[in-house]
């Protein structure tokens, strides 16, 4: 009788596992659990070595999760949490959204993005920021703000918009997102729509796994205009002229 694989590892009998015992040693190894069966029963389970430590970081991650993940709770309740916390998490539409560490592949795409804009903007009024870095979006029409950390953001307000703790409090002219695989919904539709709410007029959706990049521009907070650049084009800028971004160039090299 072959292996069975289900959303929790591998089934295999017992005369199975005798016979190819190194082979699923193997998938231990590499963070698959392996149910042992004897006469059709479940008898044992074969799973990886977890280490104290190991042990003491997961409790700790799933613990926070069920703490704030999701939580619903007010603008004010959000900055005493967030405040307090070395978590990086943002809240939208009064939920918190708590953020995972990005991945080799949105850090080198996150340099080169910050290396264009930077460049462009040398001189400038505007200013270009990095995440982790709270905005705090005002929706029309609702009281409460979202506080989120574009990837990249380009500020033209920051006169008289830093408050005492020496915060950006402005709207952002333009945000930048790298869509992950964990983030995709968030960024394409809740996050969308707090940023053509709240005031921003363009919107760079840097889609990772179709390697292009999506370009939103924002006027009387709607969408105005949507233009979609693939490999072989160059991405620009409806906001400033002459800003732009080579999407072959971009995506060219990824580990």
């Amino acid at each position: 009788m072959k292996s069975i694989h289900y959303k929790e590892g591998i089934i295999v009998t017992a005369t199975e596992l005798k016979k190819n015992f190194g082979k699923y040693m193997d998938c231990v190894e590499q963070q698959t659990d392996v149910v042992i069966t004897k006469n059709g029963k479940k008898t044992a389970r074969l799973t990886p070595y977890v280490t104290d430590i190991e042990q003491y970081f997961t409790v700790r991650e799933n613990a926070l999760d069920y703490q704030y993940g999701g939580k619903k709770v007010s603008y004010e309740e959000f900055m005493e949490i967030s405040e307090k916390s070395t978590l990086r998490m943002e809240l939208i539409n009064g939920e918190i959204h708590l953020m995972a560490s990005p991945n080799v592949v949105h850090q080198e795409i996150l340099g080169r993005l910050h290396l264009t804009y930077n460049a462009y903007f040398q001189g400038k009024k505007c200013r270009v920021f990095l995440a982790p870095f709270d905005v705090h979006f005002k929706k029309k029409g609702i009281n409460e703000p979202d506080v989120m950390q574009p990837d990249i953001l380009v500020a033209c307000d920051l006169e008289n918009n830093i408050n005492e703790k020496i915060k950006y409090m402005g709207t952002p002219t333009l945000v930048i997102e790298i869509l992950s695989e964990s983030t995709r919904s968030k960024d394409m539709i809740d996050k969308l729509n707090t940023y053509m709410l709240s005031g921003v007029q363009e919107y760079w959706i840097i889609e990772t796994r179709q390697q292009s990049i999506l370009v939103y521009s924002f006027a009387d907070r709607g969408i105005d205009m949507l233009k979609h650049y693939e490999k072989g084009s160059t991405a620009q800028s409806v906001a400033f002229k002459g800003l732009s971004v080579d999407v072959t160039a971009l995506f060219s090299d990824l580990i």
